[in-house]
């Protein structure tokens, strides 16, 4: 597969900026208006290869504080799917706390330092976890206090992660152009996805080989991942800062540069200059409350039964945690082997095209799960082959999502529609997993039929995505 380098990412960057540059003189506009275009060549290029190994660490602190591993610790401690419905919610509830970290981070001077100290609190809060498995580990009453205490750290560190989200976005924005952000971002996912095809496996079989038992391994690949997770915030010291404040001003001018890359490697210019009033409140976008709708129903119907696959696998399948892991790898392979084909043809054709072509694929998926069973053919050929197409067709929807909220935000205050969209999301997820959890345990169909019902209202989730217009799209 052809993989685009960050060094060749970073020098049609370089060429967009120098643009952006050549043109600024003619406006009077004055260089040093954003950071990003103050940038050279090389800043710009060290900034995305830092921002990809951001993504590297990162995913590997957030395969073990989320995701399967942190599952199998919950149901070794006894967790019921209430519980694990519950845990899985409080990261997207608290999402509802993005649009004030979007408010506080634009009355700041660095996106840099506000997301250095959000992140690295937000992060450390888990060290208090690793010290309790191994001191209250053997208690008779361990279990409860294990639980109640992941609850509390998993919601305290969701809540400052929040804050974060938002800024972070908005100076990724700022630092990748519109004409770029498929391949780059594409390219980014494509490290993290090879990170967790590497370590999950890896780290699943710590846990499951360590002479203390499983509780006590996943202690050990938890203090493993927080100094990944610190180490990933060392990175973005590389990365050239955006000050909110100039890029607020800048955005009130109304000037958009966008340069577009063609066949023969020639740039071209489109230059728009226009006296446009200030953009008005994400509540009379039109285009953009259809968005919030169809994003509200697919995060819901999607979180109905996604935190309960593996529950599944686990619980009623009775399958060990290296298969599990073994094939959340496999979705991560199959991930990585098609996202930066997914990001070069959302460059070409624009993300609303695929998040509905791959979003149908997707909503079907469930569905396929009613014939899994106890048995060879499920355990090394169905299954597997049930995690390729969820890794395929998430890569798309992932990436396209967040290149579609990118594409239909204004610049101007780009960090508060993040936060709008990260909050209805959250809702919508946490509705979604206690509602899946609740339904798993007690209502008709168990598991499967919690499926069933998920697919069902995942194709109808897709409809008001049909009205939402993107620019580029084809």
């Amino acid at each position: 597969m052809d993989f685009v380098s960050v060094d060749a990412i970073g020098a049609e960057v370089a060429a967009e900026t120098l643009a952006s540059e050549v043109l600024s003189l003619d406006l009077g506009r004055p260089r040093a208006l954003t950071a990003i275009l103050n940038a050279s060549k090389d800043e710009i290029r060290t900034s995305l290869k830092a921002s990809t190994l951001d993504g590297v660490f990162a995913s590997l602190f957030s395969n073990v504080t989320g995701g399967v591993l942190l599952t199998n610790f919950f149901l070794e401690m006894g967790a019921d799917p209430t519980q694990i419905g519950i845990l899985a919610s409080i990261p997207m509830l608290s999402n509802l706390m993005q649009p004030i970290g979007a408010y506080f981070s634009e009355r700041t001077t660095s996106r840099h330092f506000y997301c250095l100290w959000i992140y690295g609190i937000s992060r450390s809060l888990w060290v208090s976890l690793a010290i309790a498995i191994f001191w209250i580990g053997k208690a008779h009453n361990a279990p409860a206090l294990l639980i109640a205490l992941t609850l509390g750290i998993t919601f305290a560190s969701s809540l400052l992660g929040a804050l974060g989200s938002a800024p972070w976005l908005s100076w990724m924005a700022a630092l990748v152009p519109r004409t770029l952000r498929g391949r780059y971002f594409g390219l980014r996912s494509s490290a993290a996805n090879l990170t967790n095809l590497i370590s999950v496996p890896l780290l699943g079989l710590i846990v499951s080989q360590w002479r203390g038992g499983s509780i006590q391994g996943y202690g050990v690949v938890l203090v493993l991942a927080i100094a990944s997770g610190l180490l990933s915030l060392w990175f973005q010291n590389f990365m050239v800062d955006v000050n909110p404040q100039n890029s607020s001003y800048f955005s009130a001018k109304a000037t958009s540069i966008e340069a577009r890359s063609t066949q023969d490697g020639s740039i071209h210019e489109d230059l728009a200059i226009a006296s446009l009033p200030p953009p008005p409140s994400f509540w009379q976008d039109g285009n953009f409350l259809k968005f919030l709708l169809y994003f509200h129903l697919w995060t819901f119907s999607v979180n109905l039964s996604a935190p309960f696959f593996n529950v599944y696998m686990l619980n009623e399948l009775r399958l060990d945690i290296n298969h599990v892991t073994l094939y959340n790898s496999l979705a991560a392979g199959a991930n990585l082997l098609v996202l930066i084909l997914w990001g070069k043809l959302a460059d070409r054709t624009g993300n609303r095209p695929i998040l509905l072509g791959a979003g149908i694929v997707f909503a079907i998926f469930p569905i396929l799960w009613l014939s899994t069973g106890i048995n060879l053919w499920s355990v090394w050929v169905w299954l597997p082959l049930l995690h390729c197409l969820s890794g395929g067709t998430s890569a798309a929807l992932d990436l396209c999502s967040n290149n579609f909220q990118l594409g239909i935000a204004p610049t101007r205050n780009q960090s508060t529609y993040f936060g709008v969209a990260a909050a209805v999301a959250g809702v919508s997820g946490a509705l979604g997993t206690t509602a899946g959890g609740f339904l798993a345990q007690f209502g008709y169909g168990g598991f499967l039929g919690l499926f069933a019902l998920s697919s069902i209202l995942r194709l109808c989730s897709l409809l008001p995505l049909v009205f939402v217009h993107e620019r580029q799209a084809v």
